[in-house]
């Protein structure tokens, strides 16, 4: 007996064989008994879920020498023809190769003449989609208003396609993608079949890669049979096609989390020599991430999964926290776009696996507001503790500043908290240590602008040589009084080097305070008092009193003042 393959011998022969179409069925069935026969059907859906199929099943129930029936007899010479497909009343059209307005015109012609042996003359057309505009539009009155014994089943797995005039005239069926366990049924069926043993996990893997098409999963079956040896089991799947292992995956996803970049690209460069390519490692990957971050969501079935647990590294699950599966799910995603135009789909594959090496340090806005409000949380209680650690200022004199490493509890008192700042001199040459000396305020503004000189800081050196209006050493703070301010403004832009260079020269830890020259209110006789209420209290130029009694003498018995006339003021 010549060898048949699965998808045909397994091809349903009656309705309650038909998996996955629940609502199709019944549908069917009832019009059937109710002889409540359409002209014209349309069955859309995706490839390999039971459109042909269905279409000759209701051949055979219309055209069944017992019926018409829901459950034709599957014996009788209609049914055994229409089966093997050489009915003359049963006419199969692909609209892929007869898509043109002459092959419509021969239908057209062809359905004047009633059936030669059948109840109905039906034709089935596969792909209707196909059909040019001007097919269609021939068929439009035919399908409208046919004979009474001509039926007109289509099929398409594109119904966007199909004109909205040829599917208003049609009664419409979609057909549904057939779920993981019923396609592993059925394969669990083929295998007993053929005496071949399968492992589950084996069929659930051929299942998923079908993706709901049981033409698919019978046609994968049947490559995998073949290379089994009469067990199919994952490793072999694997070991034949070249596919990443669970084990291959958690590894390199391991190394990744732990910033291993040179093992996690050296794994991958294992998987190239086993013969994977770039499009189905990042396929492997895609899955694998996906089951674990459902399996971190709580989902444990495992049509949904598409793994069985026991595949799942579960360490990886503690590893990894949802805001990670989820930005490493996005990239082999984007990946898997952007390789189709890539210059090397490999080297953009080890470019993401060389970025997800930092992945733990990954912040996304709903991370950093949660660890906000546990910090929120742990102050309002009490509970939070502050470790202070050991920071070096880059200060260009090279000043380190160490500080002890004590917990600070937020509800000690804000003076106890506050510890004195221990300075040490950072010299790249030589480490001197320093040790105080008393000094006073005119002799270390002298080093003061000394060590400006040495560190580059000229033009401050220059403002504290001529600018300082006076200054004051009060315990640990320094007051500088400038005259100008450019000046203030200069100083304060360096403070924290001049304090660190005061604090090197006292050998105490120095603070620095800058303030502007603000001159006394000046002081005017009652001459020059009035003068400037002439010129409304401007000073244009400083007025000197002495200058004016020279130019204007004024007699002892007649002063100058606001209450005295205009006229009574001396010309000459």
């Amino acid at each position: 007996m010549p060898y048949e393959v699965t998808a045909t011998r397994k091809r349903p022969q009656d309705f309650e064989s038909l998996i996955g179409q629940e609502f199709v069925v019944s549908t069917l069935e009832n019009a059937i008994k109710e002889n409540r026969i359409a002209h014209a059907y349309l069955f859309s859906g995706p490839r390999g879920v039971g459109k042909t199929s269905s279409a000759r099943l209701l051949a055979k129930a219309l055209n069944c020498i017992n019926g018409p029936s829901a459950h034709p007899c599957g014996v009788c010479e209609s049914c055994v023809n229409i089966k093997a497909g050489s009915s003359v009343d049963v006419i199969e059209i692909d609209g892929a190769s007869n898509n043109g307005v002459d092959a419509v015109r021969a239908i057209k012609e062809e359905v004047l003449f009633p059936p030669q042996s059948s109840r109905y003359k039906i034709y089935i057309i596969d792909e209707v989609h196909m059909l040019s505009i001007s097919a269609f539009n021939a068929l439009l009155k035919t399908i409208e208003e046919p004979p009474e014994y001509v039926i007109f089943i289509f099929a398409t797995t594109e119904l966007q396609k199909v004109p909205q005039t040829i599917r208003s005239r049609c009664q419409q069926f979609h057909f549904q993608l057939i779920s993981q366990e019923n396609i592993v049924k059925c394969l669990k069926s083929a295998s007993e079949d053929l005496n071949i043993e399968a492992d589950e996990n084996a069929l659930y893997w051929i299942a998923k890669e079908a993706a709901g098409s049981m033409r698919d999963s019978y046609t994968l079956f049947d490559q995998v049979a073949a290379f089994s040896e009469g067990h199919i089991t994952l490793e072999k799947i694997r070991e034949k096609l070249g596919l990443a292992s669970s084990d291959a995956i958690s590894s390199i996803l391991r190394y990744c989390y732990l910033g291993q970049s040179s093992d996690a690209i050296l794994a991958l460069g294992d998987l190239f020599m086993q013969g994977s390519n770039e499009s189905q490692i990042i396929k492997e990957f895609t899955s694998y991430i996906r089951t674990l971050l459902f399996y971190k969501e709580g989902v444990r079935r495992r049509e949904i999964l598409g793994f069985d647990e026991s595949d799942l590294a579960k360490d990886l699950l503690d590893l990894y926290t949802k805001d990670m599966l989820e930005t490493i799910l996005k990239a082999f995603l984007d990946l898997y776009r952007e390789i189709k135009t890539s210059l090397s789909p490999r080297f953009e594959l080890e470019l993401l696996i060389s970025r997800l090496c930092s992945i733990r340090y990954l912040s996304t806005p709903t991370s950093i507001v949660e660890k906000l409000d546990e910090i929120a949380k742990a102050v309002s209680s009490g509970k939070f503790e502050i470790e202070k650690k050991t920071v070096t200022v880059p200060l260009s004199i090279g000043v380190k500043i160490e500080e002890k490493k004590e917990p600070v509890k937020t509800e000690i008192k804000q003076q106890e908290a506050e510890k004195k700042t221990e300075i040490k001199e950072l010299n790249p040459v030589k480490n001197e240590e320093i040790k105080t000396r008393s000094i006073d305020e005119k002799t270390l503004l002298k080093d003061m602008s000394a060590e400006f000189k040495k560190s580059n800081l000229n033009l401050e050196a220059r403002f504290i040589d001529s600018n300082v209006k006076s200054f004051t050493l009060d315990n640990s703070m320094l007051t500088l009084v400038m005259d100008s301010q450019m000046a203030v403004d200069k100083i304060l832009s360096k403070r924290g080097q001049i304090e660190a260079i005061a604090s090197r020269i006292t050998g105490s830890s120095i603070r620095l305070q800058v303030e502007l020259y603000s001159p006394e209110k000046k002081t005017y006789s009652k001459e020059i008092e009035y003068l400037r209420t002439i010129f409304k209290n401007t000073e244009p130029y400083e007025i000197k009193e002495e200058a004016i009694r020279r130019e204007q003498p004024v007699r002892n018995d007649e002063a100058i003042g606001p209450d005295r006339e205009d006229d009574e003021i001396d010309e000459g």
